[in-house]
């Protein structure tokens, strides 16, 4: 039975009838329908304004930069809640000496809290950074650390998508997937963007999705909300019987595909179907062989901390990034958290440093001895920072004003500190860096031009800069 809807303005005066079939896909399809539209995008024939060019047909082969890039790929580390900067980059020795004397803070009621741990020059550079990094700290001459940064907004959600996309108010393209976008991918068997264990809050999926650009672009998620990564998390890709009679299902399915996309040339929607079912049986060889750790010499297992129960989960994750990067994924992240202690700082802050001290140590010296490092643009931040002053007894509060991000590898200078806070660590002081300034350097390091690469969309070309973003050439290399 057929029921007439509004008419269909491609079709004249033509009332179009919603079918059974219509309806059943429009329920059951759901979200699901709407991601696989997106990846029709991998034929899509023509290439948005700005965009790099496409050395092959698909949008996921390799593309020519805007000019010679200094990273090729990029490991993001992103330290969920806040780290405190006071507490572990930033070396204030006057809030320390303030906190002493038992000055207030900048917020009625606040007393300054000096930081409980000792920094000191680390490696010939001298980068003052905190006994909460000691093993990180040993690599202080490959780090570039960002110690102006800051944001629009001292609250999670808005703080941590804006770290992510750019905004806060609108849905856009993440920064991985606008990476992806301009230069493609070395492996199209495999996601060029994989996002580990991301928070289910915060934003959610928007932090690592495509918004208006293809949705080939956004991030695969592996794991969630912090838990451990697991052979389960990719139970989905296992083979069902033999390969080749797989091949033989998948390939009815396609033709039966291909004869309903005969019939309606113009539907990306079917073209986005056989797409999709391409890459994840391609996937499901390839993915579980990037992911098996037991290739890995013990060496390398014990360097990024697995085996320890403090930092097997963090460890796992940097060694699967690494392997990811060697298969010619392009952009991963690894999200971890909490960091926002607002209570307990001593203890907890403490806690989340060991976590990830000692694997962060072991990628930068693991990708160092692979001569990786030297074009992997490594990236440490948080959403924002935390005040100078206490709350309560023991914790922080949001500072979005001013924190410290660092990065290394992939063409920045080593050793080196880039701006800085005022001297109790409440405002960036000099060279305040914004999130569109840091996405700007991110894109420059990559080789890509972030007022160039753009995608038209709703009659406008949108950027991940929007109208705003300054390169930190200060930084490079």
């Amino acid at each position: 039975m057929k029921h007439p809807i509004s008419p269909d303005p491609t079709c004249g005066n033509t009332a179009h009838f919603l079918t059974r079939r219509d309806a059943l896909r429009g329920i059951a399809g759901g979200f699901g329908w709407l991601a696989l539209a997106g990846l029709a995008a991998r034929t899509a024939p023509a290439a948005p304004a700005g965009a790099a060019a496409a050395v092959g047909d698909s949008p996921l082969a390799p593309k020519v930069p805007h000019f010679a890039p200094r990273a090729k790929r990029v490991i993001f580390l992103c330290m969920r809640g806040g780290p405190s900067h006071v507490d572990t980059f930033d070396y204030k020795p006057d809030l320390a000496t303030a906190a002493a004397a038992g000055k207030a803070g900048q917020r009625p009621g606040t007393k300054l809290m000096a930081p409980p741990w000792a920094f000191k020059p680390r490696g010939q550079s001298g980068l003052w950074i905190s006994d909460l990094f000691p093993e990180v700290a040993r690599h202080a001459d490959k780090l570039c650390l960002l110690r102006s940064m800051q944001t629009d907004v001292p609250a999670h959600p808005q703080a941590f998508l804006r770290l992510h996309t750019g905004s806060s108010q609108f849905v856009r393209p993440s920064l991985g997937a606008w990476s992806l976008y301009g230069l493609g991918t070395a492996n199209e068997n495999l996601p060029g963007f994989i996002t580990l264990t991301p928070p289910a809050g915060f934003g959610g999926a928007q932090n690592y999705g495509s918004s208006f650009l293809p949705a080939i672009y956004q991030g695969t998620r592996i794991g969630s909300d912090n838990r451990p990564i697991e052979s389960a998390t990719i139970r989905n890709l296992a083979p069902r019987g033999k390969p080749s009679a797989q091949r033989k299902e998948v390939d009815l399915i396609q033709a039966l595909n291909r004869r309903q996309l005969a019939k309606d040339p113009q539907n990306k929607d079917i073209e986005g179907v056989i797409e999709s079912y391409e890459l994840a049986f391609k996937m499901q060889s390839e993915l579980p062989v990037a992911m098996d750790l037991d290739t890995e010499s013990e060496a390398t297992r014990t360097l990024y901390g697995l085996g320890n129960a403090e930092t097997e989960d963090f460890g796992r994750k940097c060694l699967l990034a690494r392997r990811f990067l060697d298969a010619g994924v392009r952009f991963v992240e690894i999200s971890h958290g909490n960091w926002d202690h607002h209570f307990n700082l001593t203890a907890s802050l403490e806690r989340s440093c060991a976590a990830v001290d000692a694997p962060i140590a072991g990628l930068l010296a693991d990708l160092a001895q692979r001569d990786m490092l030297r074009d992997t643009l490594v990236v440490w931040s948080g959403e924002f920072g935390r005040t100078p002053h206490s709350q309560g007894s023991d914790g922080r509060d949001h500072n979005n004003k001013g924190f410290t991000a660092w990065m290394a590898g992939g063409g920045v200078r080593g050793g080196f500190s880039y701006g800085a806070t005022d001297d109790l660590g409440y405002a960036a002081a000099d060279q305040p860096m914004s999130i569109h300034d840091f996405h700007a350097t991110i894109l420059h390091l990559l080789g890509l031009d972030h007022e160039r690469l753009t995608f038209n969309y709703a009659g406008r070309d949108f950027r991940l800069t929007d109208v705003h973003g300054k390169v930190a050439k200060e930084i490079l290399a």
